[in-house]
C-alpha cells in the first residue's frame, strides 16, 4: 500500500491515522494480529524505526497490545470501533466548520447550504 505523506504531519502519525481508518472500516478487527514492524515498513514504504514508533503510539493510545514472542494485536476493548468512529467524525466536522467559517458562512447559512446539498 503506497501512502502519499503530507509534509505537515509526522509520518508515524499519518500511519497511525491510516490504521485507525482500517479499524473503523473493519479491515482490521479487534483481536486481529498486526504486521511485524518490518512488514509495516515495507507495506507503507517507511523506515523500520518509524514503524516501531507507530506501534509505540498505538500502544499509548491503547489501540493495540503486544504479546511477547507472538506479535502485536488490535485491542479487544469493547466499543473501540465506535469510539474511533465518533472521534473521526468529530474531527471531520470540526475541520469542515472551520473551513466554512473562513469562507464567511455563519451557522444558519451553513445549515441552509447543507439542506440544499443533502
Amino acid at each position: 500500500m503506497r501512502m502519499e505523506f503530507s509534509a505537515s504531519t509526522p509520518i508515524y502519525l499519518q500511519v497511525v491515522d491510516e490504521i485507525k481508518r482500517l479499524i473503523i472500516r473493519g479491515d482490521l478487527k479487534p483481536g486481529e494480529k498486526l504486521w511485524s514492524a518490518r512488514d509495516m515498513a515495507l507495506r507503507y514504504q517507511i523506515n523500520p524505526n518509524t514503524a516501531a514508533r507507530v506501534y509505540k503510539e498505538l500502544e499509548i493510545l491503547e489501540l493495540c497490545f503486544t504479546k511477547r514472542g507472538l506479535g502485536t494485536y488490535i485491542t479487544e476493548s469493547p466499543g473501540i470501533v465506535d469510539t474511533l468512529r465518533k472521534e473521526r467524525a468529530e474531527q471531520i466536522i470540526q475541520d469542515f466548520v472551520k473551513e466554512f467559517k473562513t469562507l464567511g458562512y455563519d451557522k444558519d447559512a451553513l445549515h441552509k447550504l447543507l439542506d440544499d446539498v443533502y
